[in-house]
């Protein structure tokens, strides 16, 4: 509760009256009843009625005034409204109590000195303890406002972050799509060139593959399994092209192939091992790819025979540093990636990121 003289919320009986709002009153409530009762002929019990009734009166009170009127005029602050009311129904409800527990033919309570007496107590009491549980309250509530408030603005702000992410991940992976199809159109330019007797059976196979392909590209996620089968058509269409110079081994643990993994991730460094290590070796070489699941991570190595990375041509790091760039945004910073030379001869690239199921 604010400062504001404005109120847009409808009262409801289940917002005025609600049970930790209920029980903070009935304590406050029991506390004057105890030392009351155990000075009154009627007992505790008569103690506990009175209070407990002056209670919900104020609880009720201070409710609805939250809502209504919806407006007040500026120098009247809201809070200062519900504190002021809470405390003046205090003596009226107290009074109304003892007329209404006064038989008819019974004299009027005000004429009993004893009767007085208690309901002078009980309107003291109520004038002390209504404006403090009243503040108590409205401390409680701004508590509870300031809290719904804080989780709101986390919860927009995860939002936020979660759009940002796929927008940057989705600018990530357009620049990916021309950089991949420019490599796959130079690849069929070389066929053509070359006047290769496969070219026809290798361009069906390319336009089989890129149909495949290009809408995946397109995606923010996908699974393990569907990106090595990308791969393996990948190299199938480049293994047409280099003819014996080629040769490739998939290996895949059956726990992986559900698991999310960003697009082209995979091929990415298939391409990079194809460009830079076996496509430039007048040997060729083999490319091995396993996939691994390991203490709730997993864990990719592509491994290839090629020139190694002394002997590779210049630009051999653009992709990785794209690749890297994709995981991050995916998975934080819990993203290892890991290049190393290879004996006699190649490159290992080490990938590894917490395993999480694709939600696709």
């Amino acid at each position: 509760m604010g400062t504001s003289n404005a109120v847009t919320t409808d009262a409801s009986w289940t917002q005025i009256v609600h049970w930790r709002r209920l029980r903070f009153v009935l304590i406050l409530a029991t506390l004057p009843a105890l030392p009351i009762g155990l000075s009154w002929d009627s007992g505790l019990p008569a103690a506990l009625y009175r209070t407990w009734s002056m209670g919900l009166v104020g609880m009720v009170i201070f409710g609805l005034l939250e809502r209504w009127p919806r407006r007040l005029p500026r120098w009247l602050a809201r809070w200062v409204l519900q504190v002021i009311s809470v405390a003046l129904a205090m003596p009226i409800t107290v009074f109304v109590i003892y007329v209404a527990s006064t038989p008819d033919s019974a004299p009027a309570f005000w004429t009993e000195e004893r009767r007085l007496s208690g309901f002078f107590m009980l309107s003291v009491f109520g004038l002390l303890l209504a404006p403090w549980g009243a503040l108590g309250a409205l401390v409680r509530q701004r508590e509870s406002i300031v809290q719904e408030q804080a989780l709101r603005f986390e919860l927009e702000r995860s939002e936020l972050e979660r759009q940002a992410l796929d927008a940057q991940l989705r600018l990530m992976q357009g620049q990916v799509s021309p950089h991949f199809l420019f490599n796959t159109l130079a690849n069929v330019q070389s066929l053509v060139e070359d006047e290769s007797p496969k070219a026809r059976d290798v361009l069906r196979s390319l336009i089989a593959y890129l149909r495949a392909a290009v809408p995946r590209l397109e995606q923010t996620s996908t699974t393990l399994e569907q990106e090595l089968e990308l791969v393996r058509s990948y190299l199938e269409v480049m293994q047409m092209r280099m003819s014996d110079r080629l040769a490739f081994t998939l290996d895949m643990d059956e726990a992986t192939k559900p698991l999310a993994c960003p697009p082209t991730t995979v091929l990415t460094l298939i391409e990079n091992a194809i460009r830079h290590g076996i496509d430039p070796s007048e040997q060729g070489g083999h490319i091995f790819v396993t996939v691994r699941l390991r203490e709730h991570r997993c864990r990719i190595v592509v491994r290839d025979t090629g020139l190694g990375l002394a002997s590779a041509t210049p630009g051999l790091g653009t992709g990785l540093k794209s690749l890297r760039s994709r995981l991050r945004l995916a998975f934080d910073d819990t993203v290892r990636l890991r290049i190393q030379e290879c004996e006699p001869r190649g490159v290992e690239v080490e990938l590894e990121f917490p395993a999480q199921v694709a939600a696709i």
